[in-house]
């Protein structure tokens, strides 16, 4: 068993939900505004939660979508990191995380826009969605976010629409 290469980062996955034409369903955060105010399903592990499971069921609190309307196509293999910068460290004092470690998979979308729910499971984490280029979305993420999500995108390419 290899050690964890990020024993101080909390476990998280997301998902890249790609739809037939090969766009990705992109979340505005729930009043956030400003140009960083996008991202993927993503959350955190539950404890001794795999986490494809952890990415499906984020997936679902998230956006409303069931399991039977997506499909797996891809996976980033092993934890992707990210450290909060200091003033959002400053706000989490209640645990010691120094960032987030996270797991991405890739699921192609087999439903209608009328299977979103964004009010789905509370607290509601998104307001709106749309669907993007692939490319497009690293520069909608938060800065400090965006190096992950810049490997996630370029893992993912082969995916995407052109």
């Amino acid at each position: 068993m290899s050690q964890d290469p990020y024993p101080e980062h909390r476990p998280n996955a997301g998902i890249v939900l790609f739809d037939r034409r090969g766009l990705v369903w992109l979340g505005k955060r729930y009043a956030h505004h400003g140009p960083w105010a996008w991202q993927f399903p993503q959350g955190g592990l539950d404890a001794g939660e795999d986490p494809e499971t952890g990415a499906l069921r984020e997936l679902y609190e998230e956006t409303g979508v069931t399991d039977d309307l997506v499909e797996k196509i891809g996976e980033i293999p092993g934890w992707l990191a990210y450290d909060f910068p200091p003033d959002i460290l400053a706000q989490r004092r209640r645990n010691n995380w120094k960032g987030q470690k996270q797991r991405w998979f890739a699921y192609r979308f087999h439903g209608t826009d009328v299977a979103f729910d964004l009010k789905a499971v509370p607290p509601q984490e998104f307001e709106t969605f749309r669907w993007a280029h692939l490319a497009e979305a690293p520069p909608l993420m938060i800065p400090w976010k965006r190096p992950v999500y810049e490997i996630v995108a370029k893992g993912f390419a082969h995916l995407a629409a052109r």
